[in-house]
């Protein structure tokens, strides 16, 4: 079953991330749409060397309203993969009933997600910047090693930081640790079915708070299902295996979204998935 699919990126980023799941699921005859934030409809050089002066406003919510008209516009229900804070995006606009079927990779937390001690300390550094909450964030490539891509080496860590990252809101991290906007009704019956994908040595996103996202979700009649791949980091969506993750994501969500399986009970927790 081909699909049509909306892939929706995370905080430093852009679409390019997610290129890896772009072109795979191209090459299997889906129709992929990988927008941009608003004000980064730019080249990743132009993005660092001088950011848009209102990229400092973005909210978690003008992100969401962006592609919420993205979908409406669309000629059909697509699935939606989001990675990290595009993981969040899918969740908050399924909960607004678009979406054939939604699949979050490493979700930032939604509000009553407590993060890990771990994943504290790996924002840290943006809760304290000065004026953080007004203006653009750079992400030094030394915190990229050791909070994003943890399980690359050194030199891959330089070249994914060189080909993916550029300047984030600081305001996003502000919201999301104070559930600002970042709020989901997790006893939602009438939302698409959601997996939610966790990375075991993901230390931005733990594992462990992807879980609580799924127990959040067992309250819920709508389909929920839970995995978890060992060897991961946050990074997940572009370092090696990234494969097995892509085919995991959209035979799951394509499957559900051909069962039109809306209203159903969570599903259960699959053992981690070996590498």
């Amino acid at each position: 079953m081909t699909a049509a699919i909306m892939l929706i990126h995370g905080a430093w980023l852009t679409p390019s991330s997610l290129n890896f799941f772009r072109f795979h699921y191209e090459a299997q005859g889906h129709v992929v749409v990988v927008p941009p934030w608003p004000l980064q409809d730019r080249s990743i050089a132009d993005l660092r060397r001088s950011p848009h002066p209102e990229l400092s406003r973005l909210t978690i919510g003008k992100i969401v309203d962006h592609y919420d008209a993205l979908i409406r516009a669309l000629p059909e229900a697509p699935i939606l993969i989001g990675h990290s804070l595009g993981g969040l995006v899918v969740q908050m606009l399924l909960d607004r009933g678009l979406g054939a079927a939604g699949v979050a990779i490493s979700p930032a937390p939604a509000r009553g997600i407590l993060p890990t001690p771990r994943a504290l300390w790996a924002a840290l550094p943006n809760l304290l910047a000065w004026w953080g909450w007004r203006r653009v964030l750079y992400l030094s490539e030394s915190r990229f090693g050791s909070d994003f891509a943890n399980t690359l080496t050194a030199s891959e860590q330089s070249a994914a930081f060189a080909r993916e990252v550029v300047p984030t809101p600081g305001r996003l991290y502000y919201q999301l640790a104070l559930g600002l906007g970042s709020g989901v009704r997790f006893t939602n019956p009438d939302r698409a079915p959601l997996l939610l994908i966790a990375g075991e040595e993901d230390r931005t996103v733990e594992a462990s708070m992807v879980l609580a996202t799924y127990a959040k979700y067992q309250r819920a009649q709508s389909v929920t299902a839970y995995e978890s791949f060992p060897g991961r980091s946050h990074l997940l969506i572009a370092s090696p295996g990234w494969e097995e993750i892509a085919d995991h994501a959209i035979n799951w969500a394509t499957e559900q979204a051909r069962a039109g399986a809306f209203g159903q009970a969570a599903a259960p927790i699959s053992q981690p998935i070996e590498a």
